[in-house]
């Protein structure tokens, strides 16, 4: 693999979403890696736990590879009733997820971590989430568009899963995937002043 040294920060992860977020809303220029982790959030011991330790592992993956960048880990899951819902792996556990969720309220927890030079940052966002309260028709409809599929919970709220959504509250963008104003905080404390980051564009 080439080592690319013009850029500032690394992303370590598959996700659309988190890339979408840190170039086309930050404008940021960013190195993406795709890690090699598996996703197993049933053995840890709580949600925040689980994210946390994943998107360490991550960051970990890259960091070595650019040990002077900014390296980026995050991961999500939804929660209801204590139960973490991950990506579902077909159609029917896609509609069984949407219909757990349908009309009550969940957790979506994202994990961050930030490596750079040896130090380790990290951290989580929780938002709660209602959905609305629809029929089995319409969440079926929904299943299948199969945007879901990728996402924890079986939806994105960034796109046609917006209409399944009665309230959010907390932040936004970490339903999304990754929560920016909890990641910068983190850049800040591992020395990227917040005026600095503003000026990080392509």
């Amino acid at each position: 693999m080439k080592v690319r040294r013009d850029v500032r920060i690394v992303l370590a992860s598959n996700s659309p979403r988190r890339r979408a977020l840190l170039t086309e809303l930050l404008g940021w220029d960013v190195l993406f890696l795709s890690p090699d982790v598996e996703e197993d959030v049933e053995v840890f011991p709580s949600p925040a736990e689980a994210v946390k330790r994943l998107a360490i592992k991550k960051a970990s993956s890259a960091a070595p590879l650019y040990p002077d960048l900014y390296v980026i880990g995050a991961d999500t899951v939804v929660c209801i009733d204590g139960q973490v819902l991950g990506k579902p792996s077909s159609l029917d556990e896609a509609y069984g997820m949407l219909l757990k969720l349908n009309g009550r309220t969940h957790e979506v927890y994202t994990g961050l971590a930030v490596m750079k030079e040896g130090i380790l940052l990290t951290d989580h966002e929780v938002t709660r989430v209602t959905f609305r309260n629809m029929s089995r028709k319409a969440l079926w409809a929904y299943a299948e568009t199969r945007e879901g599929m990728d996402k924890a919970g079986a939806y994105g709220v960034q796109g046609a899963g917006s209409l399944l959504i009665e309230r959010i509250e907390g932040c936004f963008f970490n339903v999304v995937g990754l929560p920016l104003a909890k990641l910068s905080q983190l850049l800040e404390r591992m020395g990227w002043p917040l005026e600095d980051q503003w000026r990080c564009v392509e």
